[in-house]
């Protein structure tokens, strides 16, 4: 399927997706967003990539944020109806079922945090820039940004970045676990496919099992997300990949998962 605002492609077993308004900053409006919804059906419904790669076009944003051209006269009515479609593209990152990387390359700003936020493991660049400054518009985040952030850095210190629309800088938000690791920019893409690569050589089955432990548990009181993660333990044992790797281990060599 063509995109007009996304450019998919595909390095063996690790995918890259890339928003693609450079004029705009990778800002998002709705043809971006429907597209975003459209493309993460598709990857869903094919065994490849294993791994999916998020980052933005051009050398100065991530995504800036909302398109704010698109937004501002916007009814009450119409802000939910755009949350909601914002909130379905970003949940479906997170629920993704394989492990999705953001290569975070510059501006990571209100609905580009939100985005950032969602995928399972943040690279940034040095020169990436990060936060929910909504309130200096008079809004709060719409989609998600109030609740991951403060599940990532803690309540009180998402309250003060969402009540001040502070932007704070990658090694800032690596010192408060905003992002998992900052590199050069010109090492960026390099490090998010060093890292893919290795995750992508593992079980799919697995993978996903691991990634619904973790994503359903938070939800969970800690008895339940227990339960839960046993049973997610005992569905690895229903695959192919689990006989082949504890054979692989036996046999004192490097397992050859099928992802079956």
């Amino acid at each position: 399927m063509g995109y007009e605002t996304i450019i998919i492609g595909q390095e063996g077993s690790v995918g890259v997706l890339k928003l693609n308004r450079p004029q705009a900053l990778n800002a998002l409006n709705g043809k971006v967003i429907s597209e975003l919804i459209a493309a993460l059906d598709e990857i869903e419904k094919e065994v490849m990539p294993k791994v999916l790669i998020i980052t933005g076009s051009g050398e100065k944003a991530f995504v800036a944020g909302t398109d704010i051209t698109e937004m501002e006269s916007l009814t009450s009515f119409e802000a939910r109806e755009f949350a909601s479609l914002a909130s379905k593209a970003i949940d479906k990152v997170e629920n993704l079922d394989r492990p999705v990387i953001a290569a975070i390359n510059g501006f990571a700003l209100g609905g580009g945090c939100e985005l950032a936020m969602a995928c399972d493991i943040r690279i940034a660049s040095e020169k990436a820039r990060l936060g929910q400054p909504e309130i200096n518009l008079g809004i709060i985040p719409g989609s998600g940004g109030t609740q991951r952030l403060a599940r990532l850095v803690g309540s009180s210190k998402a309250k003060q970045l969402i009540f001040t629309g502070e932007v704070v800088d990658a090694k800032t938000a690596l010192d408060i676990g905003l992002v998992d690791r900052v590199v050069p920019n010109d090492h960026l893409m390099d490090e998010a496919k060093k890292i893919a690569a290795v995750i992508s050589s593992k079980s799919k089955v697995a993978l996903a099992l691991a990634k619904s432990a973790i994503n359903r548990g938070l939800d969970l009181d800690l008895r339940t997300a227990l339960n839960y993660e046993i049973e997610c333990f005992a569905q690895c044992f229903a695959s192919e990949d689990q006989r082949e790797g504890m054979r692989a281990f036996l046999e004192k060599r490097k397992a050859n998962f099928t992802d079956k």
